[in-house]
This record gives C-alpha cells, structure tokens and sequence, in this order.
C-alpha cells in the first residue's frame, strides 16, 4: 500500500535541515489513490507524529501539498514527523466523504506506526480553515477501533492525542450568529464558494445511486453532525485555537463558542486572538511555534 516518491535526504528550504519525504497511499476510494506525504527528520527525531490536513475551502490541492513542503521546518526542527493529509474534495466529495478519508489517514498512520518509527499513541493534528474544522472534527470523535471489520487499518483508533488550528467553523447552524430560525444560508454558502462541501448526498439501495438529500431536516441533521461543537465532550484532546480579529470569512464567534464548551466539558485548552489577522497572514511563524510548543507538552 505504500508507493515511494523519494526516501532520499532532502534539504529544507532553510537549506539546514535534511529529512526524508515520502508519498504514501492510505486508501482509495471509487478507483482513485488517497494519499498524504510523509516528511521525517534524519536526525533527532522524537518519535512524535503532527498530521497536516491540506484544505481549504474543503479542498485539497497540489498548492497545499507544494506549500507543505516548504513550511515544515519548524516541526522538524524540533522531532516531529509530519504528514500532509490530501482528502477527496468539493465539488465531487461533500464534507462527510472528506471527514471519513481523514479518519482513515489517521487509522493507517496509527497501523503503521512502527513502520514509520513513531509512537502510535502520540499523534497531534493542524489545520486552518477547513483544514482547522476536519482537525477538530477529528479532534472531537469517539472513534473507537472497529472490531469487526476485515480491514486490520479499521481496528485501530481514529483519535487523536492533540490538536491545534487556526480560525476553523465549528458551528455551521450557528454561523456568526445564534440561528433560531434553524436554517441553512445558501446564498452564503455559494457567495463563498463552497455550497458543493455542502452537497450532501445518501445512497438509494431501489437506484442504487446516491441521490441529493433535499428535505431541510435531514440538511440540518447532517450540517450538525458535521459540526464539531455538537461532538465535544470530557474526553477529548488538548486543543489550541489562533483566530484573527479582522477575519471576515470565519467570524471569531465559531472559535470562541467551541472554546467555550471545551473549558466547560474541561478540556485542556487555549484560545489565542491574532490582532489585526485576516483569514490567514504573512509571517505565521510565531503562531506556527505556539503550536509545536502545544504538541511538545501534550505529546510527551
């Protein structure tokens, strides 16, 4: 299931830092290849594991995996192997297709751990944006190991031991605002590109073929699901969130209000406002290093 790109020393883009990159299939779906590139220190690795999710606007791109690749030297300075997680996107896949493939990533790097000479129960996630919601999508399920699937990748967990985003929704009933109409905008979600993620579709055993889901309680029920702060409870990982305070694409309030039931559910966690950021800024490395500072303590 492996397929190797390079396993050669590489050197960063600091021109110090030499490490291994590595392509990896974790799965496929509907004769297609998911894959994620893996990058390992050559020295002083510490046997820790951060999963990158390339998304943006629920899609993953070459761009994504290009800019991954020459903005991980803070991770691997300090002994970390990184993967960078490609996920089916929008407009072909919806939101629940892309969650699934992460859990699935997540499950076939915990399987092969030793492989990959990692500690399988010392993986963190990051992400931004979409990125930062499927992370704590990730971050928030009780995905426990399925014992009765034949797939030995499904018998192991899905969860993760820590996770930290910048600016993700979280809410997407309660956008910016409390909803009590119960409704989904629509016209934003085109405004914003990204009404294809929210496509939802279900499978129909008379056509056998999937169909869209029109009834707007069935919409809801998925967007709740899809959701994370509907999912987090006293069990989840230590999470940290970076927001800017002039984002005009994600409103604040979606951080906010899910930090706000991980401290009342009391989990370890931590809420960082950027001062005058958009959605995402230049010279990101001071945040960047808030984060592998949260790994290194929550990781250990």
């Amino acid at each position: 299931m492996l397929a190797f790109i390079l396993s050669a020393s590489v050197v960063s883009a600091s021109d110090s830092l030499n490490f291994s990159k590595t392509e990896i299939i974790y799965g496929r779906k509907d004769g297609m290849a998911l894959t994620m590139m893996m990058l390992k220190p050559s020295q002083k690795a510490n046997g820790r594991a951060v999963i990158s999710v390339l998304s943006g606007n629920w899609v993953s791109s070459q761009r994504m995996m290009d800019a991954f690749l020459v903005k991980s030297d803070l991770y691997l300075e300090s002994g970390y192997t990184l993967f960078g997680v490609m996920v089916s996107s929008q407009p072909q896949y919806s939101i629940p297709d892309e969650i699934a493939d992460l859990k699935r990533a997540v499950r076939f790097i915990r399987y092969n751990a030793k492989q990959y000479g990692i500690d399988g129960d010392k993986i963190g996630i990051t992400g931004s944006s979409s990125g930062g919601h499927l992370s704590l999508m990730i971050a928030t399920a009780d995905d426990p190991a399925n014992t009765r699937t034949t797939d030995p990748v499904d018998k192991v967990s899905g969860r993760v031991q820590a996770a930290a985003v910048f600016y993700p929704p979280t809410d997407f009933i309660n956008f910016g605002r409390i909803n009590a109409a119960g409704t989904i905008n629509q016209a934003g979600l085109v405004l914003t590109g990204v009404a294809a993620a929210f496509d939802f579709k279900r499978w129909n055993d008379t056509t056998r073929t999937f169909v869209p889901v029109t009834d707007i309680n069935k919409r809801l029920e998925i967007a709740r699901e899809i959701s994370p702060i509907n999912a987090v409870s006293a069990d989840d990982p230590p999470v940290i969130i970076i927001h800017g305070d002039k984002d005009v694409l994600v409103p604040m309030q979606q951080s906010a209000s899910i930090i706000a039931k991980f401290r009342e559910a009391k989990v370890p966690c931590d809420y960082i406002i950027k001062e005058g950021g958009g959605h995402g800024w230049r010279n990101r490395e001071t945040e960047e290093k808030k984060f592998v500072d949260w790994f290194d303590k929550y990781l250990k």
